[in-house]
């Protein structure tokens, strides 16, 4: 047995340790999820740590030892097989795939700039550039981070797609801050940077939706009970620190905030210090969806989904942060989303989910079922036959 950091039970660390250990023969005896373990180190730093015990031949009995709070004690619980997530389930791992495995449309990240700062303007920079140039407000955008956007502020860049030469030559500071970035993409150690240097006027990486949007920040608190997430214009330009959806509907969007996703999402991100470090290739994309919905299903997601943000439209005021902060999220807004979590349980099964190891532990079983014909075994090839 070891104690380990919980970063080997997350993102894309169980399907690089753990399928090596299996080849090995090596299962799981028990494990004790994650709780936090106070060092004797100078300051008494807290870590969150995971113990696993290994036994390399198959255990006629296995516990799993689940903290219901991260400083509680373990309660144990004899289960029939323990995954690499430490979840009782079969031995699956999720590996980093560029397409979602069930009928979904396609998450992607942001744009990266590698522009050393030099396209974006600040709001004083905004003010005198338009009061010189009244016309030069079509070529500024508000632009988000995750943060920005969770925390409800946003800054200014300079957005000169399907901008022409003559047009750019009418503003002598636009034309001082393109030749910075293309000195800095010059000196730059990556290939993809230096080559973008013949573009200092483009963003290193442009991903901009053409259209309306679903955001989703890459990393928020771990304390929050759901990832912030909502729609944004094709006016707002977004960074590589958020991904989005493009025409993503109401349906979407209520299965992505639901607890059902959450609690997939929390049991198979990386992380970020402690913060959820969310995934496109890892957990967006490895989530399995409900299949085979009614029209009735479908529409009641959506409705739900769309009191979620209706009742977020009462509270101008309050950023995402202030909204889901768990000491001063609105009465109103806890059952909105209560309601949904509850009509969203339905769309997976008739019962209801009384914790949420028990959404894991089905969503894990759901996951071997959709990909076992994706993922399966190779069928043994025959013998060619002698001509």
């Amino acid at each position: 047995a070891f104690v380990s950091t919980n970063s080997i039970t997350q993102g894309e660390q169980p399907a690089i340790l753990w399928s090596e250990l299996f080849k090995m023969g090596m299962k799981i005896k028990f494990a004790h999820r994650t709780f936090k373990w106070n060092n004797e180190a100078k300051g008494r730093a807290a870590v969150h740590v995971v113990i696993i015990g290994l036994s390399s031949s198959e255990p006629n009995t296995k516990t799993l030892f689940e903290y219901p709070e991260l400083r509680s004690e373990p309660l144990a619980k004899k289960v029939a097989n323990i995954n690499p997530y430490l979840v009782a389930g079969a031995d699956v791992t999720l590996s980093s795939i560029s397409k979602p495995i069930c009928k979904a449309p396609a998450m992607q990240s942001g744009s990266a700039l590698r522009d050393g700062g030099f396209l974006i303007i600040s709001n004083e920079e905004k003010t005198k550039l338009i009061d010189k140039y009244p016309d030069v407000k079509t070529l500024i955008k508000k632009f988000y981070s995750g943060d920005e956007f969770i925390n409800g502020f946003y800054r200014w860049c300079l957005w000169l797609k399907n901008v022409t030469p003559a047009e750019l030559k009418r503003y002598p500071e636009i034309l001082e801050r393109l030749e910075c970035v293309r000195k800095f993409r010059a000196e730059s150690t990556r290939d993809n940077t230096r080559r973008m240097a013949a573009l200092p006027y483009l963003f290193a990486e442009e991903r901009q939706p053409n259209a309306d949007f679903l955001l989703i920040p890459k990393v928020s608190s771990e304390n929050r009970h759901y990832i912030p997430i909502g729609y944004m214009t094709k006016n707002d330009i977004i960074t590589d620190k958020n991904f989005f959806v493009p025409n993503a509907t109401h349906f979407h969007f209520g299965i992505l905030t639901s607890d059902m996703h959450m609690a997939w999402m929390r049991y198979t991100c990386g992380r970020l210090e402690s913060r959820y470090s969310y995934s496109n290739t890892i957990v967006y994309n490895n989530f399995p969806w409900p299949q085979d919905l009614p029209k009735q299903k479908v529409d009641g997601v959506e409705k739900l989904a769309n009191q979620i943000l209706k009742v977020r439209a009462r509270y101008p005021e309050s950023s995402l942060a202030d909204l889901y902060d768990p000491l001063t999220m609105p009465p109103d807004l806890v059952r909105a989303h209560q309601d949904l979590d509850k009509f969203v349980d339905s769309c997976y099964r008739p019962q209801p989910f009384d914790t949420e190891m028990q959404r894991i532990e089905f969503l894990f079983e759901l996951y071997q079922k959709y990909t076992q014909p994706l993922f399966g075994p190779e069928k043994k090839k025959g013998r060619k036959k002698k001509v």
